[in-house]
């Protein structure tokens, strides 16, 4: 049987090829790097509810095991506290784990080599698709992958979602923000996000400051053009202790949206699909999201047990999902940077204030509920084909778990997250 065709190796794509191994579908993943390479952390927090996503392709213990977890985040204004951010600790995962993107990736390739039905394949830079009515031929420089569906992982710079036609609208911001990865043991008693709004040694701008792994903080300054990172700009942070440089880049945040998130058997994910500033952890969380959604339904596409809305589904929910992270990561750019007297004046008045339901540093990435699908509205019908043997229409309820018509359990576990279909009914994914 044909497989998908995964374009982009990073930790969406190879999360996508993993559920659909789990769902036993074969993937070809194409990668057009000639190596992975491990450059600095990149996203670092991965969510809770992410991380079961993860767990069931086996790798969400690990990325934990690989991380720091933070309960608190306080956040300054001028030196002043003034608001703290406590998370609550629960059994099971926790709400936020700071795993740099180089380490989740490092973990989720190993589970790939393991998983003999994904083709992991390096250099291989897409140069061409197109689809018909039996499936999808991506092409390369130097071959051509045939599949039954195409899910383009390929990054804010989609080759796939250029050769489609698909526009990329939005923004981008013109201030600039330094981010470094800087080793150094300041003498927190527990890992702690640290938020700086106008702190004195940053004027007029903010700082933030994850906890890593190995006594590692990312730190991200908002800076003037023409800045370079000095000995004296870190030491307003490290004090006298001793610190290391690991890596740093300077980076201009950016707020776009895909204009179609599928075409045809092509589905776009990640940052293919959408790009946002990275206050609230809202990147790659949400490509994670996108993957586990658009999965579920290439698999039952595939498997001639879809009705004809399913798979357009895929684009009403996470377009959707993107708009309201576009909209939160907006306000809170508009916060950070405002770029109108009004909105400065704003910014001044609740920091001053310390109105703590006002302060946005990055409202935290939260899974979207989809409320407006056609999968979760009454009188809902052609989601499956009409002789699925996964689940109908008429089902009952015993001890959490769905059962059919036939009295069989139905292959769905309700305590998954991501399946939209009956979320409404308290299930949220099919296994």
């Amino acid at each position: 049987m044909k497989p998908v065709v995964v374009v982009g190796g990073g930790p969406v794509g190879m999360t996508a090829a993993l559920l659909l191994a789990r769902a036993g579908v074969p993937t070809v993943v194409l990668e057009a790097a000639e190596a992975r390479t491990a450059v600095g952390s990149r996203s670092i927090c991965v969510q809770h509810d992410v991380l079961h996503v993860l767990e069931r392709v086996g790798v969400g213990k690990s990325v934990v095991e690989a991380g720091v977890t933070w309960y608190r985040g306080r956040t300054f204004f001028r030196g002043r506290e003034v608001l703290t951010l406590e998370l609550p600790r629960r059994p099971g995962f926790p709400p936020f784990v700071n795993t740099p993107q180089t380490e989740v990736e490092r973990i989720l390739e190993a589970r790939v080599r393991a998983e003999p039905s994904i083709d992991l394949r390096y250099g291989q830079r897409v140069v061409g698709v197109s689809q018909d009515v039996d499936g999808v031929q991506v092409s390369t420089a130097d071959s051509v992958v045939e599949g039954t569906h195409c899910i383009a992982a390929d990054g804010v710079k989609s080759t796939i979602r250029d050769l489609l036609g698909i526009t990329f609208e939005g923004h981008s911001f013109d201030d600039l923000f330094v981010i470094a990865d800087i080793r150094v043991d300041l003498g927190h008693a527990a890992p702690e996000r640290l938020f700086h709004f106008d702190p004195p040694w940053n004027p007029g701008r903010q700082v933030l400051l994850h906890p890593q792994p190995g006594g590692v903080y990312r730190i991200d300054w908002q800076v003037p053009e023409g800045f370079h990172l000095t000995d004296e700009h870190i030491r307003r942070i490290t004090g006298d202790r001793p610190y290391e440089v690991l890596w740093q880049s300077t980076y201009r945040f950016h707020q776009r949206r895909a204009d179609r998130f599928r075409v045809g058997r092509v589905l776009l994910v990640g940052d293919a699909a959408h790009v946002m500033s990275p206050f609230g952890a809202r990147g790659l969380n949400s490509g994670i999201c996108d993957a586990d959604n658009a999965t579920w339904k290439i698999a039952l596409d595939r498997a001639g047990e879809a009705g004809p809305n399913l798979l357009p589904s895929y684009e009403i929910e996470r377009a959707a999902a993107a708009d309201e992270n576009l909209r939160v990561t907006g306000n809170t750019m508009r916060f950070l940077v405002p770029r109108t007297e009004a909105d400065r004046r704003y910014r001044l008045d609740v920091l001053e204030r310390a109105d703590k339901a006002k302060i946005d540093s990055g409202k935290l990435f939260e899974p979207f509920a989809y409320q407006d699908s056609p999968l979760t509205s009454p009188g809902c019908d052609g989601t499956l084909a009409p002789d699925s043997s996964r689940f109908g229409p008429t089902f009952t309820v015993e001890n959490g778990n769905l059962i059919r018509p036939d009295g069989h359990y139905a292959s769905f576990a309700p305590t998954d997250p991501a399946v939209a279909l009956h979320r409404a009914k308290g299930f949220t994914s099919v296994n």
